[in-house]
């Protein structure tokens, strides 16, 4: 197999036809299905299903191997490419939604600043579906929520930031701007799903208070669960960058003093080295956090506020 042959099924996936993916590949379409019928020869295996459209289980497969080494030569391309003191080339970056918020706009002036030569891509998205792709090479880094237990990962955390109960005016939770944890025992909030980083943290704090967290509804998606929250369907404890400093509502922002600060951290792979565009983009994700991490509520950029150590 040859190079061709995987980026052309790679466009089949993103584009969905052979006549779509020959358009994005400035080619023809009897190109895009001679290069696919010499892929399938050599594997073994039918990639594409002609009848019905799409990949086959086989294709799905080889596509997410596909990605990763398409990714891994332009990340030598790129390293190569700067040798010298200019970097140059694409970095491919995640981010959970209510970071990227604030972080993203400020982040991508600052690289065009620093490193004009470096092309980001960022991708959207939640911890427990970004830390894979990053795992599996489709990503090169991503800005995720803490904890995150992979000895395959290289972990750096950013910031810390309160987390707070927020709930409509007319709740019987919103009484006061400060509650205990005890005064949500078995009380139903809208949570994070099983599993995810935010409910792990949720469900350690309520364990160490001896509360059980009940669940009106499992929300996934922090932006959601807190505009859910925002419209009065209900209570749910949220990052303090989830809530907008200009949005007005009949909403009321509640310390919960037992809370813990929720953990937002870079994670790369340990192996391969990150490539030069990639370790350009953290030294700029490193200043900006720091500096606009310090004028966002809530937020605490500083490393005594942060109770993760820095994974090398």
């Amino acid at each position: 197999m040859d190079v061709r042959q995987l980026s052309t099924l790679v466009a089949i996936a993103d584009h969905g036809t052979f006549s779509a993916a020959a358009r994005s590949l400035y080619t023809v379409q009897s190109n895009v299905s001679g290069h696919i019928a010499r892929l399938e020869k050599e594997l073994g295996v039918t990639l594409v299903d002609r009848s019905q459209g799409g990949l086959t289980p086989e294709g799905i497969r080889v596509v997410e191997r596909a990605r990763r080494v398409l990714n891994e030569i332009d990340d030598i391309t790129a390293d190569m490419a700067s040798r010298n003191a200019d970097v140059s080339g694409v970095t491919r970056i995640g981010v959970i939604g209510t970071t990227a918020r604030w972080l993203i706009p400020r982040f991508l002036s600052g690289l065009d600043d620093q490193h004009p030569n470096v092309r980001v891509i960022v991708q959207e998205g939640s911890t427990s579906s970004l830390v894979p792709n990053v795992l599996a090479g489709q990503i090169n880094g991503a800005i995720i929520h803490l904890p995150v237990d992979d000895p395959e990962l290289v972990i750096e955390p950013l910031f810390a930031e309160d987390l707070l109960l927020v709930a409509d005016k007319s709740h019987p939770l919103a009484t006061s701007d400060t509650i205990h944890i005890a005064d949500l025992d078995d009380v139903p909030l809208l949570l994070p799903p099983t599993g995810a980083a935010l409910r792990r943290v949720l469900e350690r704090a309520a364990a160490a208070a001896d509360i059980t967290l009940k669940p009106q509804a499992e929300i996934d998606g922090v932006r959601l669960l807190a505009s859910l929250a925002f419209d009065g369907f209900g209570a749910a404890i949220v990052p303090a960058t989830a809530i907008p400093d200009w949005l007005e509502g009949s909403f009321r922002s509640i310390t919960v003093p037992e809370l813990p600060r929720r953990v937002v951290a870079f994670v790369r792979r340990r192996r391969p080295s990150s490539s030069a565009p990639t370790i350009a983009a953290l030294e700029t994700l490193r200043g900006v956090a720091a500096e606009r991490g310090a004028r966002q509520p809530g937020v605490y950029p500083d490393a005594s506020a942060i109770p993760f150590a820095r994974s090398n």
